[in-house]
């Protein structure tokens, strides 16, 4: 193992040139020819290879320094049976937004170097406008380059040196300028075409001042070239670019400034680099950035605060609610966003059917004020959730065909044969659903206790995720804040849940007379894709029989 000072490699002249991106860690291993860094100068951008392969020990500059050619880098453990060559012949060129082509390497730097020189313009003489089509100029050897935008609408007036369409090759992007100023009369390709030197790209409309001003030139300008060292085989030339500092290199959207290496990754992952926030220099889109959306995306995804079903429903429209009076903008807290996501995966994704049902409760009244003075001797308060849970959990017994839930395969149900019961809480920070645990083999004191203790652990926010997991099916009660019924969403992957409104007292004929009855109203709903009607049916018989006759939850 020996240690490697890998150096900035020929800049083509370039000096003082900013590092915008460093592409790796220390710990990183890379390989010959990955990204090390990019540099930018006012007209491009270039991403420096490494001459060698193994792992980083050192970075010896960072974002924002500025380097020249022989700058050290970083400093590279080399992997064991590669000795450190000599880095003056080792170092490999820069790669700058531009196209490969090594049989141009001395055509590219001179063509620089004529460029960079004053050249003085013979003036503008008057003509006539004309219609001329325009060509794909010099792509340095590159063939079947793609188009990935069309910077103009046709129509549009363009100056000279104006961009008119861009081209990308796996390492570069480029735009095509105009040749001279016109108006741009149609393109004769399309984004997603790919295009060859010669190709006709598009008609314009020259301006009657400068028609013979400037004729199309063959080649494209090439400013900032980085020549190839004469041990590596490979040339490129330089992209043409706007040449004011500030300038983005649009990729794939306008506006949107990335590099190559950047834009490579985007087109792999399928993002759409216009949705990307960078955090670079001068807000440049880096592969982190691309990696941190599309990680964002997947956790978005599988916590459901995005819809991934394809359901092809339109979006709300935002609306501003200020121009109607004074608002305030409250933040929802996690538990908020995570229901609000829940339930709109549940009723956008299961076939609610609600079934209703009043139980009479006035025995069980009695037996609970009957029983209030025990209760308080045993610290608990006993209300009508536990004989509700009770009630729910011996009726999943009795109809097993209630207590399943849906294989994600879509081919199979999974009967379940444990019964763990939800109770839905309402917090300070939202609605929370611990779950009792094996609900059917348990007393009416013992859910008491259990059913108390996790509510008060809910409102304090100290419920451990195990505690909210594994549910059969739910209870959700609206207790004394009234209401005659309501229609619950079934908490997925459960297939049913069961609302509770508040008691009324009705008359109820018995045969003979009628006579005052408290009465629970009951609302079942439950997912059609696991369960009938008749299913339904007969689980809500059992419950509502084992609530208004409590003598049946000891049988």
């Amino acid at each position: 193992m020996s240690d490697i000072i890998v150096k900035v490699p020929d800049l083509g002249g370039s000096e003082n040139v900013e590092i915008i991106e460093i592409s790796v860690a220390v710990g990183d291993s890379v390989e010959v020819e990955q990204d090390l860094i990019v540099l930018e100068t006012d007209k491009a951008t270039m991403e420096v290879p490494s001459s060698h392969a193994g792992v980083v020990r050192e970075l010896l500059v960072k974002v924002g320094d500025t380097v020249s050619e022989g700058s050290d880098i970083l400093a590279l453990t080399a992997e064991a049976g590669e000795a450190p060559a000599d880095q003056a012949d080792a170092e490999p060129a820069v790669v700058a937004d531009v196209v490969e082509d090594a049989a141009v390497e001395d055509a590219a730097v001179e063509d620089a170097a004529v460029e960079d020189a004053p050249v003085a313009q013979p003036p503008a003489t008057p003509a006539a406008a004309e219609t001329i089509e325009l060509t794909v100029p010099d792509l340095g050897g590159a063939t079947d380059v793609d188009i990935i935008e069309l910077s103009v609408e046709p129509g549009a007036s363009v100056a000279a040196e104006d961009s008119l369409l861009v081209l990308e090759t796996d390492k570069a992007s480029m735009d095509v300028p105009a040749p001279q100023a016109g108006t741009l009369v149609a393109f004769k390709v399309a984004v997603g075409d790919k295009v060859n030197e010669g190709d006709v790209y598009a008609v314009l409309t020259t301006s009657a001042s400068t028609a013979a001003a400037t004729p199309q030139p063959d080649v494209m300008p090439q400013p900032d070239v980085m020549p190839q060292p004469a041990a590596a085989p490979e040339t490129v030339a330089a992209q043409t670019v706007n040449p004011e500092p500030e300038s983005k290199a649009v990729v794939g959207g306008k506006g949107v400034y990335a590099g190559p290496s950047s834009r490579r990754l985007a087109r792999q992952l399928g993002v759409d680099l216009t949705k990307v926030t960078g955090s670079g220099v001068r807000n440049r889109i880096t592969k982190d950035d691309i990696r941190a959306y599309v990680k964002d995306i997947i956790q978005k995804a599988e916590t459901g605060q995005i819809a991934v079903s394809g359901t092809g429903i339109p979006a709300v429209p935002e609306i501003d609610f200020s121009q109607f009076g004074d608002i305030e903008l409250q933040p929802m807290s996690k538990i908020k966003k995570l229901t609000a996501a829940n339930m709109a995966r549940a009723w956008l994704n299961v076939p609610h059917v609600t079934q209703f049902d009043d139980a009479d409760i006035s025995d069980l009244d009695v037996f609970r004020k009957d029983m209030k003075a025990e209760a308080e001797r045993r610290g608990v308060k006993l209300t009508p959730m536990p004989f509700l849970i009770k009630a729910a959990a011996l009726a999943l017994r009795a109809e097993p065909g209630f207590n399943v839930s849906l294989h994600a395969d879509g081919e199979h149900i999974v009967q379940k044969h444990y019964v763990h019961i939800g109770m839905a809480v309402d917090t300070p920070n939202g609605l929370m659903v611990p779950v009792i645990r094996d609900a059917d083999k348990k007393g009416i004191w013992q859910l008491a206790e259990e059913s108390n203790e996790l509510a008060a652990k809910a409102r304090a926010g100290k419920l451990k995720p195990a505690e909210m997991q594994g549910g059969c099916f739910t209870i959700s009660s609206l207790g004394a804040m009234g209401g005659t019924g309501f229609t619950p969403i079934v908490n997925t992957p459960e297939v049913a849940i069961m609302g509770v409104s508040k008691a009324q007292i009705k008359p109820v004929w018995n045969g003979k007379e009628f006579e005052p009855r408290n009465m629970l109203p009951l609302a079942v709903s439950y997912d059609h894709r696991a369960i009938n009607g008749a299913d339904c049916g007969r689980f809500f018989t059992t419950l509502v029989a084992m609530i208004s006759d409590i003598r049946r939850l000891v049988l």
